[in-house]
């Protein structure tokens, strides 16, 4: 891991990632592209995972794209697709992480982690930086925030997946009016239109408590509802069906549900077991 996120790992499952560049406003340089992109591809990979929490250090979630990153572009021309050297420099056209291409990923892998990601958003989430939040799976942000889909600004558009990430929130003409105008708005704002999911004074401690609370159901079960939730975006009605069947028959019997249900009944905290 480079020095761009710092890694907390806590006995029950839960990582917190705090992104550690708190001089820029945690601004995504090239370095921070990549340890985004790693870490999630980490954690995709970890069975001990049980929950996620994305936050930022210092005063921000994070500004957005740095700006040095503008000037590397200006400097090579315009249209040639680079932003600077590692995962923020490849071609925009070449899909490198399946249907996404490096840029995209640095959202997009946070719904390929199979465990919940919650994003604890205070001080700005601008551009790029929104864009990392809204690839969790839940936002809690703080009613003084301030969020922009920025990139009309720079003569841009939403890149790094929020055209796919933002329809699935807010109402298509909301959508198009953030996207258009670039103006910025409030946590409490974000609440109303589907952008955050919960608005509070502490988001980084209420996700924290809401992650630990994860980690603690079993992971079987967890990991099954994301896989169907991420599914139904894409799926027809009749696939969602059969993709719930199936999942739930993998899990009715499994050692982990039985598990449940002993604790349940026995009013015990469960002791579950690592996923296969």
């Amino acid at each position: 891991m480079t020095d761009r996120i710092e890694w907390t790992r806590h006995a029950d499952g839960v990582v917190e990632l705090q992104l550690a560049r708190a001089d820029k406003m945690n601004a995504l340089d090239p370095a921070m592209f990549d340890a985004l992109i790693e870490a999630g591809e980490a954690l995709r990979e970890d069975k001990a995972v049980r929950a996620v929490v994305i936050s930022g250090r210092g005063k921000a979630f994070c500004a957005g794209l740095d700006m040095a990153s503008f000037e590397r572009m200006q400097q090579q021309g315009a249209g040639s697709g680079v932003l600077g050297e590692g995962a923020a420099g490849a071609d925009l056209l070449v899909r490198t992480h399946g249907i996404s291409n490096a840029a995209q990923q640095v959202a997009m892998v946070w719904r390929e982690v199979p465990v919940p990601v919650i994003a604890a958003v205070h001080g700005v989430a601008f551009g790029g930086g929104l864009q990392v939040a809204l690839g969790a799976d839940i936002r809690i942000v703080a009613p003084d925030t301030k969020l922009s889909v920025m990139e009309i600004k720079w003569g841009l558009v939403p890149d790094m997946a929020g055209m796919v990430l933002m329809r699935e929130l807010a109402r298509s003409d909301v959508v198009r009016e953030l996207t258009f105008t670039g103006r910025i708005f409030s946590g409490e704002e974000a609440l109303r239109i589907g952008f955050a999911t919960r608005v509070t004074a502490d988001p980084l401690a209420e996700a924290l408590q809401m992650a630990h609370e994860i980690a603690g159901k079993s992971p079987d079960a967890i990991r099954a509802g994301k896989r169907l939730l991420n599914a139904s975006a894409s799926h027809s009605a009749a696939e969602m069906l059969l993709a719930e069947s199936v999942e739930q028959k993998a899990l009715i019997g499994s050692p982990n549900q039985v598990e449940a249900v002993k604790a349940n009944i026995e009013r015990r905290a469960p002791r579950f077991s690592a996923p296969a």
